[in-house]
């Protein structure tokens, strides 16, 4: 891929971007003021709409009541308009009590301002289906300030999206702990700069407090916490006018230099959750096996093997023997003690009015233990009666959910392995070059990646790693960006192009200039946009989530028709006695077939069968160089049926070349470069850029041969830019027009018939022709020929083959567009279309029942791609069409365009397996488990048996999203020798 974006010239302060952030980090707000932010109050305003005010002294009367709130500092009301404006400080007040204070005053009121919202993501622990996922959403919706919250169930996080004037992180967290379940902030919307450092010299709470003023007060510095028992600071700071090692500086400076500063970097907490979860199921099913092993031995395995088990069958008092005693010690530990997870998550469940997993194993758990409580005191008191507990079962079920969700988790961090190593290839050092006021070089220095500010200069020899994203100012290298974009070969880098963090330096040394730090990076969004993508919900699962509110109550309804449905006929007799097993009566027939129905059924198999999927083919398409912004763009784009694709920069390579000038009047060349390149100085269309490129070396010539040095060119006034057919200006006292034939019919200039011979002639060969027209008569024109990408014909090929057809839009005139559309094999062509035209063809399409695909680049194309089914943006396209698009190709190239849609295709198929799979498991293990087949095979379902089962249907249906991580490209090639495409797919 080659991410330059045009040719312009790049400042080196950092200002120009290398790209605008995918995701656009929060603003920032910088504190020049030498003064600590504790003696600042922050104040905001709101503004409401308040009905009833009749005249000056309603107005008095609001003004009075809100006047005596303790934090509202100004209050001013419209006794017209009725609007009212409150400055407050939100640490005293928030604008929910001034609400309410002025309707208790007898005033209506609508909130008239906008909202302000924040952001939160919150690593969530506890979940174990659909069901939790569903219930910790509804109660953080129930929450006061709250306006939207996603839970993602694979991804174990949480996003918020919170009003800061009525609640915060904290209660936020408080009311996912309410509902049951744990909770970590991972960020807010504040942290997109944040360095942690530790502390030395520190002792008390007067040294934190010092060096906590000293940092408020310097420049850039936003938000400082201090943590005198750790000795650790966080400061969140603006990358525009300070950094990490000016931050690091500023502390030393302190006291003289009594305090010291280090970098810390806490470890990371998504792989140390992930850790501590795999240990902990490890840990509780290597406990429950202490208890259940043996349990099992003494229950199924000595009773068989005579004598060695007959001093279990000992009596102790009437019938109660060595074996029930053994067995029900071993088992209450298991029961209570490991098993209390599955109580906690029962009762938190059915306090929020639901029901998952928890409660099917808590039910089906209990049942079988209090039974067989209920077996052993009968035992105790009768000297007659005969019972078979059922304390074995109890135990070994939750052995065996426990090693189900242990093995779950370990294949679900496998889910997040593609993330995980993009986010690894940042290296964790860099050479930092010290330079003089006259930018010479006087040290280096080895630093950390994290510490980079913008504008350093960063010294990358051969077989390093780019640290940051930057702009070369010195040295020639080929700079491997296969690990970023895909792009299998070496990209040649000069000075003023730019580089990406994260990539490889082949060969030479390059002096790069920070301009992109931290969560900046283009590295640092890619990987943000891919965690916001797997946590948005793609709309398949709502099939999990309409199933999954009904599931859990049908299969409690489910297991007790199972046990009377045994029960009864055992009772009056309609089966046979010896359909019951030796050892066991009716009841406990009955009662083994309803825990089993109970402990069978698994509605996390549902639940995992989407977000699993998306997980991993998000992560999977980011390594391949495609970035899909969520699971609604992967849904849609398995139904794409039709692709629209713009011309300039998506189908051809977008660096036109001006191949012939040709003037049309008296007019000398080096006017008629001077004007044209006046007129087009400010357009940014990549002809226009070609033209000036072309013209400024023709007048170069031209004063050399004259010997002369007089490049003086008078700058274009009323500049305007006509979309579709060229840009305007006044050049001197002379109107110019440079577009298409389109623009000077627009303007009433005659186009005669040497200029419709130039144009035919030339558009025939695919060029695009441009006139320059001065003061309403055409003065010359000039060609343009931009190549067409050499995949091209192979990509529309393939794609007809996958039964998609392909259809070229574009401002071009008819006979370009034409010609490139014959030699890439596209057989529909819309040209000389504007902006809004594109998004009307797309409509059109859409009209027919047709979902669509739009590929573009430029700002121009940004209408299409939003009004398209699924928008897709070439990588080195403009920022604003990147931000429209659902799904951006970073390394430009068209095959990419195949993978995006194969990639969805596979995604939703294995989506469609998994659901296929969980509910044919379910719809085939109910049945068996209530025991369906036990009056003709004598097959049963033991509920230890049937909890394996459980655990397993979960395991196989995240082993089978696993599977995309094996996932190939279609891939495309020229037979040249044969002269015939081939298309050839690897999955």
């Amino acid at each position: 891929m080659n991410i330059n974006v045009g040719d312009n010239k790049m400042e080196l302060n950092g200002r120009d971007d290398l790209k605008r952030p995918l995701l656009e980090p929060s603003d920032s707000v910088c504190v020049t003021i030498p003064e600590p932010v504790d003696k600042l109050e922050k104040k905001r305003t709101v503004m409401f709409k308040i009905g009833n005010i009749k005249c000056a002294s309603c107005v008095t009367s609001i003004e009075s009541v809100l006047g005596e709130i303790n934090g509202v500092e100004s209050v001013s009301v419209s006794p017209i308009h009725g609007y009212a404006a409150i400055e407050y400080v939100p640490k005293l007040v928030n604008p929910k009590i001034i609400k309410e204070t002025i309707e208790d005053a007898g005033f209506p009121v609508k909130e008239f301002s906008e909202q302000q919202i924040a952001v939160c993501r919150l690593r969530i622990k506890g979940m174990a289906c659909t069901s939790c996922s569903e219930s910790l959403e509804r109660a953080l919706k129930f929450l006061d300030g709250v306006k939207k919250a996603v839970v993602g169930l694979a991804l174990e996080e949480a996003k918020v999206h919170f009003d800061p004037n009525v609640t915060d992180s904290d209660r936020i967290i408080e009311a996912i702990e309410d509902a049951g379940f744990g909770a970590d902030l991972i960020s807010s919307g504040n942290e997109a700069n944040k360095v942690h450092l530790k502390l030395e010299g520190v002792s008390s709470v007067e040294d934190m407090n010092t060096i906590k003023s000293y940092l408020e007060s310097a420049i850039g510095v936003n938000h400082v916490e201090m943590d005198l028992e750790e000795k650790m600071a966080t400061v969140n700071y603006d990358p525009d006018f300070t950094g990490p090692r000016s931050i690091i500086e500023a502390v030393q400076e302190v006291a003289h230099g009594s305090y010291k500063a280090s970098l810390y970097i806490p470890p990371r907490q998504r792989e140390t959750e992930q850790h501590h979860e795999i240990n902990n199921y490890r840990n509780q099913f290597l406990l429950s096996c202490l208890f259940s092993v043996p349990l099992f031995i003494f229950s199924m395995v000595l009773p068989m093997l005579p004598p060695f088990g007959d001093w279990l069958v000992y009596k102790i008092y009437n019938m109660f023997t060595v074996g029930l005693l053994l067995r029900w010690v071993l088992c209450t530990p298991v029961q209570f003690i490991v098993g209390r997870r599955f109580y906690k998550g029962s009762y938190h469940a059915l306090r929020l009015k639901s029901a998952n997993m928890d409660v099917l194993v808590a039910m089906g758990t209990n049942a079988a233990y209090f039974y067989s409580v209920y077996v052993a005191i009968k035992s105790l008191s009768s000297d007659t009666f005969k019972g078979q507990d059922f304390f074995e079962t109890s135990a070994m079920l939750i052995s065996f959910i426990l090693l189900g969700k242990y093995l779950e988790v370990l294949a679900k961090g496998k889910t997040s392995d593609a993330l995980a190593k993009l986010t690894d290839l940042a290296p964790d050092s860099a050479c930092l070059l010290i330079l003089d006021d006259d930018g010479n070089v006087v040290s280096e220095v080895a630093i950390s990646t994290q510490l980079i500010q913008r504008n350093d200069v960063i010294k990358i020899i051969p077989g390093e790693k780019v640290p940051v994203d930057g702009i070369v100012t010195d040295g020639q290298s080929y700079v491997n960006e296969s690990m970023i974009t895909g792009e299998a070969q070496p990209i040649a880098k000069k000075p003023g192009d730019k580089v990406i963090g994260g990539t490889m330096n082949e060969n030479g040394c390059l002096l790069v200039k920070a301009t992109h730090v931290g969560s900046e990076t283009a590295l640092s969004q890619i990987v943000q946009l891919v965690e916001a993508a797997q946590l948005a919900r793609a709309p398949i699962q709502k099939i999990a989530d309409r199933i999954s509110r009904f599931f859990v109550p049908a299969i409690v309804l489910t297991a007790f028709i199972t046990w009377l449905g045994w029960l009864i006929p055992g009772v009056i007799g309609i089966y046979p006695k010896h359909w019951i097993p030796k050892g066991m009566d009716k009841f406990e027939l009955a009662l083994q077939f309803g825990i089993s129905v109970l402990v069978v059924a698994c509605p996390c198999a549902l639940g995992l069968a989407t977000p699993t999927a998306v997980m991993v083919a998000t992560g999977k398409g980011a390594s391949l160089g495609v970035l899909i912004k969520g699971g609604n763009a992967l849904e849609k784009a398995h139904k794409v049926k039709a692709i629209v694709f713009d011309k300039t920069g998506t189908l051809t390579v977008g660096k036109p070349e001006v191949v012939n000038v040709m003037l049309f009047s008296s007019v000398s060349m080096e006017d008629f470069c001077d004007v044209a390149i006046a007129a087009e100085a400010n357009s940014q269309h990549p002809i226009a850029k070609a033209f000036l490129e072309h013209a400024r070396k023709l007048r170069q010539k031209i004063e050399s041969n004259r010997q002369s040095n007089n490049q003086h060119v008078t700058e274009a006034k009323d500049f305007e830019v006509h979309p579709g057919t060229g840009v305007s200006g006044k050049v001197g006292d002379k109107m110019v027009l440079v577009g298409n034939k389109r623009l000077m019919q627009t303007y009433n200039v005659t186009v005669g018939p040497e200029i419709e011979g130039y144009i035919s002639e030339h558009e025939q060969q695919a060029r695009t022709c441009v006139l320059v027209s001065i003061d309403g008569k055409i003065a010359g024109a000039f060609a343009v020929t931009d190549p067409v990408k050499p995949e091209a014909n192979n990509v529309i090929l393939y794609l007809r083959s996958m039964g998609i057809s392909s259809i070229m839009v574009t401002g071009d005139n008819w006979a370009t567009a034409t010609a490139i559309a014959k030699e890439v094999g596209i057989e529909k062509v819309i040209a000389e279309t504007d902006p809004i035209g594109k998004a009307d063809r797309i409509k059109d399409l859409q009209m027919r029942g047709l979902t669509v695909a739009m590929v573009g680049d430029g700002i121009n194309d940004s209408p299409a791609l939003v009004a398209a089914d699924v928008g897709m943006a070439i990588g080195a396209g403009t920022d604003v069409a990147i931000e429209a698009a659902d799904i951006v190709l970073i390394k430009s190239n068209l095959e990419d365009v195949v993978t995006a849609i194969d990639l969805s295709r596979k995604t939703i198929s294995r989506i469609w397996l998994n659901y296929v799979w969980a509910l044919g498991y379910n719809i085939l293990g109910v049945p068996v488990a209530a025991g369906i087949l036990y009056p003709f095979t004598g097959v049963r379902l033991p509920p230890w048996l049937a909890g394996a089962c459980m655990a397993a249907s979960s395991l196989s249906v995240v082993c089978s999203s696993l599977l995309l991580q094996s996932y190939r490209k279609s891939w495309v090639f020229q037979d040249t020798k044969i002269g015939h495409s081939h298309c050839f797919k690897s999955t």
